[in-house]
């Protein structure tokens, strides 16, 4: 192997593809990033069995090769490394030799052979944007359960809905839903996609502007743009059928001022329990919507906020957390609240935006 190529672009495809190396003993190539030089492009590829990354960039390929270096140094080393625009690679004796006009290093390979074959996936394909596949796994994916025991909530579930991608999480204490509109129509069954391969498929394409290919099978998803492929597992299992705890007649509403009751939730937080407990009280006939939080040791709250209530009286305990969470997914600056009932599920919708739902358990008192 002997290439040269800009040293910027080796350091962006590494700071995504070094993420991706396992910490496998038995398999210590799974540490290791695998370097293939063909034709005009240098690959860089990393897995850790879970999932699997391959960015291509441009190179001047003088003479084509393979192998396989450590990821941790890599990434250290390229994140120090300044000044030229370009940089040259050779292999010397198996190792990788690294030359700028300032520095010569000298990289001891690992055996490639043993390196496992990202796969190729096979399947049913769409074509969306982007940033509208990202918006939509961001929009719930920090409901999703970050326990490995029960792996279909510890997931991001995705399935099709009429004219609709719908991104739905869940750790049994909220949920949120997020319903993308795509163009084509969409056959597949629903998919899990592990919430660590989610943070994973985020960070690689959050600020991709072109569309991405996603192709599905049984066992395997995966991700393609112009120069990026990426492959997760995804969970062999079924998410519950979350449509059913979903309250269908909320008893009492509130229209409220996002930043409002982020205030409020803020201020409730410096005298909340250890369960991070607040008292969420709406009394419509009287105009009250309050939010009151205790703490033994500390002292006392209640923050009062104005909106436009209706329905019945109802008090509930949350944990104001959860509630939090969810500011994130919401654009708009009104918020819809529904209850149905004293200690039932909250609903937080953002006002005039049917895309995004999200549901809130209450606490025991």
């Amino acid at each position: 192997m002997k290439i040269e190529c800009s040293i910027d672009k080796i350091k962006k495809a590494l700071v995504l593809v070094e993420r991706i190396t396992g910490k496998n003993l038995t398999l210590p190539v799974l540490g290791s990033v695998l370097w293939v030089a063909t034709g005009k492009t240098l690959k860089l590829r990393a897995t850790n069995l879970n999932i699997g990354i391959e960015i291509e960039i441009p190179a001047k390929v003088e003479k084509e090769g393979v192998v396989a270096v450590r990821g941790d140094i890599l990434s250290s080393l390229f994140s120090v490394l300044q000044g030229d625009l370009l940089v040259k690679f050779e292999l010397i004796n198996g190792n990788l030799l690294v030359k700028t006009k300032a520095s010569t290093i000298l990289l001891k390979s690992i055996s490639h052979e043993d390196f496992p074959t990202i796969p190729i996936v096979e399947g049913e394909e769409l074509l969306i944007p982007t940033r509208k596949f990202i918006e939509g796994v961001k929009a719930v994916y920090y409901s999703a359960s970050i326990s490995e025991i029960k792996p279909e909530i510890g997931s991001v579930y995705i399935y099709p809905e009429d004219d609709m991608l719908v991104f739905v999480s869940t750790d049994s204490f909220r949920l949120a839903e997020k319903k993308i509109k795509v163009k084509q129509k969409l056959n597949f069954g629903g998919i899990l996609i592990p919430f660590k391969n989610v943070t994973e498929i985020i960070k690689v394409f959050d600020n991709v502007e072109e569309d991405v290919k996603i192709t599905l099978q049984k066992n395997q998803i995966s991700f393609a743009t112009e120069n990026t492929y990426l492959t997760s597992r995804v969970v062999d299992g079924s998410f519950p059928d979350y449509k059913q705890i979903i309250p269908k007649n909320p008893t009492t509403k509130a229209v409220v001022l996002k930043q409002d009751f982020i205030s409020s939730l803020k201020i409730s937080n410096v005298f909340s329990d250890k369960f991070n407990q607040v008292v969420v009280t709406i009394k419509p006939e009287d105009k009250v919507f309050e939010i009151e939080s205790k703490n033994t040791d500390i002292g006392e709250n209640t923050t009062l906020l104005t909106g436009a209530l209706s329905g019945e009286d109802v008090s509930a305990n949350f944990n104001y957390k959860y509630i939090l969470d969810c500011f994130q997914s919401i654009s708009g600056d009104s918020l819809s609240i529904e209850l149905t009932s004293n200690n039932r599920a909250m609903i937080i919708r953002g006002v005039g935006d049917t895309s995004f739902m999200y549901l809130v358990m209450p606490m025991n008192r």
